[in-house]
């Protein structure tokens, strides 16, 4: 399992910006184009990782969360909400400020309600900042969190709880998986 994931990643062209050495990925990216094959990988070890046992809904984040969660929704029947960065202005949405390595601004969480147990699954992790501003929405909410997943994890990124990854890797002049996690 995850060959198809190491390969592409191990693959994948790289680009610099600024200083940070920028990874082009189908999972991160949807460049140059997303295989069936490699996001049905993505999605079935997922499922195998995560708990999922009496979930509500999957909570992801626009926009590179919205393919993984979509193909995990529809192997699950389990519905998704996605954290946008658009404002909606629904009665129940929950506004939170995200930092990252690489942008700032507002996301907004819609669909989710006090006592729902959510997981949240995601492309990729590197400074933490998206994760830690969805569960802050979350926790406004009153959801619970069961679980998080993510496809790669770069570094050792704290968001404040437990997580899963399938995948970490350093980047350097090239992607090196270094840890396989199924």
């Amino acid at each position: 399992m995850l060959e198809k994931l190491v390969e592409s990643l191990e693959t994948c062209p790289m680009v610099k910006r600024g200083e940070y050495n920028y990874f082009i990925h189908p999972i991160t990216d949807g460049v140059p184009i997303v295989e069936p094959a490699l996001l049905r990988d993505v999605c079935t070890a997922m499922i195998k990782v995560l708990d999922l046992k009496n979930v509500d809904k999957i909570v992801v984040v626009e926009a590179m969360g919205i393919h993984i969660g979509s193909v995990l929704s529809t192997m699950t029947d389990i519905p998704m909400t996605v954290m946008r960065k658009r404002e909606y202005k629904l009665p129940s949405e929950v506004a939170v400020h995200q930092t990252t390595g690489y942008s700032k601004g507002e996301l907004y969480l819609n669909g989710v309600y006090k006592g729902d147990r959510v997981v949240i699954i995601d492309d990729v992790i590197s400074t933490g900042g998206t994760m830690r501003a969805l569960l802050q929405a979350l926790e406004i909410a009153g959801a619970e969190v069961v679980d998080v997943c993510f496809a790669i994890q770069r570094g050792e990124p704290s968001i404040g709880r437990p997580y899963k990854s399938l995948v970490k890797i350093d980047v350097t002049e090239k992607v090196h998986v270094v840890e396989r996690f199924l």
